[in-house]
């Protein structure tokens, strides 16, 4: 099995850690589908203090990262492995995020993502390197950690060998299906489970038939109709 090499460069290793070792991540590692390697860049900041950040050139408010420490980072980290890495840069001026990114990115052997803070960056961090820049939305955080572990999970979940069904993450919501003969992104089906039935709730009479052609025409139809309904845009046109 080739093993996907992830590189993250944070401030708060222990915040990425502290999931990466549980659920999915953890069984993806086990399984030696993947290996996490977290890098802190105030490690190679100069001073007493340490500072990775700066005033503004020209003013205004915050405070933005300096090019010395995430340099020199990223020069130890790049040669640590034989593949040369996929570089992250996780902004919100980046392509949005969404499953087909997701599989593109689970087919490279390497991934290196920088996960940013305060104010943003000196701008020669992004002139410096070749980075695929990508954003999860558009809204505001404080800081990269939490977009770097929404994209290693929805990765590592698409790798061969980690879900007990690799089925799973092909009939996840924004798996690829039918609409009108034509390829579409669709919402996932509805699930159910025991009980049969919960205060007047039943599960419908098909799931419980044992018909398997039944029960795939009943889910694509319900992912058709709650694509239809919830999020049009999927389905092109």
């Amino acid at each position: 099995m080739n093993k996907l090499r992830f590189d993250i460069l944070t401030l708060f290793p222990a915040m990425l850690k502290a999931v990466l070792s549980e659920s999915i991540p953890r069984i993806a590692e086990e399984k030696g589908a993947v290996e996490y390697h977290l890098h802190n860049f105030r490690d190679n900041a100069e001073g007493v203090h340490q500072a990775v950040d700066d005033r503004p050139y020209g003013g205004g408010a915050g405070m933005v990262l300096k090019p010395e420490p995430i340099f020199k980072t990223i020069r130890q980290v790049v040669p640590l492995a034989e593949a040369s890495p996929h570089m992250v840069l996780l902004t919100p001026q980046g392509r949005v995020f969404n499953q087909a990114v997701a599989q593109e990115l689970a087919s490279k052997p390497r991934i290196l993502m920088l996960c940013g803070r305060y104010e943003g960056f000196d701008e020669r961090i992004r002139q410096g390197f070749e980075w695929d820049e990508i954003s999860i939305g558009d809204y505001v955080l404080s800081g990269g950690e939490l977009p770097a572990l929404v994209i290693t999970d929805s990765i590592v979940r698409l790798l061969p060998g980690v879900l007990g069904d690799d089925a799973s993450s092909e009939e996840d919501s924004f798996g690829t299906g039918l609409h009108d003969g034509q390829a579409a992104r669709l919402l996932e089906y509805p699930h159910y489970t025991r009980p049969v039935e919960f205060e007047g709730m039943r599960v419908p009479e098909v799931l419980q038939s044992g018909h398997h052609g039944e029960i795939a025409k009943w889910r694509l139809e319900q992912a058709r109709k709650r694509t239809e309904e919830r999020r049009p845009d999927l389905l092109g046109g």
